[in-house]
């Protein structure tokens, strides 16, 4: 993925208005992220963890989404599988919610997702970021299948957002 401002991941956002994400908090270390080894950037908002983001490229062209979170339950202490990256980890995955874009989600319409809390998938995909035993099920894919994966996975899920 190609390095992103500060300002091109504002305007990607295709799920909240212009004055929300001007005042979403965007990462401050942008310039510090693995870009090389990113499909897409995923973070949560320090000030409200309830709420995360995700900015990619899609057909050459930034698209970023605004996510709720669930609050935390027991359910989260069984292992459970992202289905973004396919990591399975034990409280480490939650629902993430996205308003659809347009006038369907001005109704309230929205698109969910179990993704991994902390938006790491891309990391976790390449090897870089350990979810612990049994996190990554033994597979015949090469890692770029891997990869292809992953970004079909995250690219369904935005579809479904702005359909």
């Amino acid at each position: 993925m190609k390095p992103l401002t500060e300002q091109e991941i504002r305007t990607a956002f295709v799920n909240c208005t212009k004055g929300e994400s001007k005042r979403l908090s965007v990462p401050r270390d942008l310039a510090e992220r693995p870009w090389d080894e990113l499909d897409f950037l995923g973070w949560r908002d320090p000030q409200a963890p309830d709420r995360a983001y995700l900015a990619t490229e899609l057909d050459g062209r930034p698209v970023a989404l605004a996510l709720r979170g669930t609050g935390a339950s027991s359910w989260q202490t069984r292992r459970s599988m992202c289905s973004i990256c396919l990591t399975t980890h034990t409280g480490g995955v939650s629902l993430l919610v996205a308003a659809k874009a347009g006038g369907a989600g001005q109704q309230g319409n929205s698109v969910g997702a179990y993704m991994c809390s902390d938006l790491a998938c891309p990391l976790y995909v390449r090897g870089r970021k350990d979810a612990g035993v049994g996190a990554r099920l033994p597979e015949s894919l090469t890692l770029e299948e891997k990869i292809q994966r992953t970004v079909a996975n995250l690219a369904a899920f935005i579809a479904r957002v702005t359909a």
